[in-house]
């Protein structure tokens, strides 16, 4: 018997989006999928239960896989590969290994010779480089910056000066919540010349992405609510 694959599917990043940026190769794909590791077993049977691709979702097989999921318990995850069923991954947003906990599946996989293969869908740390017109060449991810202000500040100011150093795009991501506590910091620790973008609620139908010099953004005044966001600036 062949062992199966591990599959990584693509969520949506907005809410009711996935007609819209979910292919149909992905839908194509999913019917030979059974089992599935997901970071909320409740939301990952929501959204296959969106797509329309399975007759019902009540015969599949659903296992937690978040960042508190240790290595040891990978092996025992991923044992219906070994019996010959294809496992997929399910982000909660977007596409999974990617700021996110299916990494740690991803490099079981390739350590124990099980094929990967990553399904095509959106992303909004992409999206919102391609939308900035910062440098797409030289860039950065750096997940989420410190909570507390004064680090978050002091990580700012390396980052600008590794930016300026290096002309790279410097990118991160906040939770809804905290977006404009962090624009706040950002406009009050980045020089004026520094070109920022603030992508927010990338594919949804309030969908913002847009790329301001810092001294612009604070004449204009601008707040955010509580949406997801992508940070994005260039230190020229």
């Amino acid at each position: 018997m062949e062992n199966g694959n591990l599959y990584l599917i693509p969520n949506t990043i907005a809410d009711n989006t996935q007609n819209a940026v979910i292919g149909q190769h992905v839908k194509d794909v999913l019917p030979g999928i059974t089992h599935f590791l997901a970071e909320d077993i409740r939301t990952a049977r929501r959204f296959l239960s969106s797509l329309k691709t399975y007759n019902s979702i009540e015969n599949l097989h659903f296992e937690v896989l978040n960042k508190d999921t240790s290595p040891l318990e990978l092996k025992n995850l991923l044992n219906p590969i070994y019996d010959g069923f294809h496992v997929g991954i399910l982000s909660e947003s977007g596409c999974p290994g990617v700021a996110d906990p299916g990494a740690i599946a991803v490099r079981f996989a390739h350590e124990n010779d099980i094929k990967v293969i990553p399904l095509v869908g959106p992303s909004s740390i992409l999206l919102a480089l391609m939308a900035s017109g910062l440098n797409g060449q030289r860039f950065a991810f750096h997940g989420y910056l410190p909570i507390e202000a004064k680090d978050s500040t002091r990580a700012i100011r390396d980052l600008e000066k590794e930016s300026r150093q290096k002309a790279q795009t410097q990118i991160f991501i906040e939770t809804p919540y905290r977006t404009n506590a962090l624009f706040q910091i950002l406009l009050k620790t980045l020089t004026e010349e520094t070109l920022l973008c603030v992508a927010a609620n990338v594919t949804g139908d309030t969908e913002s992405i847009e790329t301001y010099p810092v001294k612009r953004w604070k004449s204009l005044g601008k707040e955010w609510t509580k949406m997801p966001t992508v940070f994005l600036f260039l230190a020229i």
